[in-house]
């Protein structure tokens, strides 16, 4: 099977480069999947899941804040906001930054910024999922 060398940036540190056969990414517009040999394109992409590996058998995951990514000439960047390896979460953080979340949500107080608390509650979940091998 042909492969295309992913590399996933984020304004840290590189979280991966390896070769694959197989992404699936959390498109702005839906989730979409890339094998090698497709042609170039730049998407955005949304918080979720961006799983990668092989196209049949078990994948690696990656809890993703959102980002960009580029495919050319078999080469898929993804720039990310965030980007954690299912095996690099911290749990307890996770939980931790899911209460936090939670309460703010539940805040009666004027002050309380919902749509930041909501994407906060939003990765808080993804990476308790992607944790858990869901």
């Amino acid at each position: 099977m042909a492969v295309l060398t992913l590399e996933v940036l984020t304004p840290e540190r590189t979280v991966i480069r390896t070769e694959v056969e197989y992404v699936k990414l959390p498109g702005a517009d839906g989730t979409f999947g890339v094998l090698a040999g497709h042609q170039p394109i730049m998407a955005a992409l949304d918080i979720g899941v961006l799983e990668f590996g092989p196209l049949h058998g078990r994948r690696r995951k990656i809890a993703l804040g959102g980002g960009f990514m580029e495919m050319n000439a078999n080469q898929m960047t993804v720039m990310a906001r965030t980007a954690e390896l299912e095996e690099e979460i911290d749990v307890l953080r996770a939980r931790e930054a899911k209460r936090r979340a939670e309460e703010r949500l539940n805040s009666r107080q004027a002050d309380v910024d919902l749509a930041r608390a909501q994407i906060a509650l939003q990765k808080a979940l993804l990476r308790l999922k992607v944790a858990n091998g869901e």
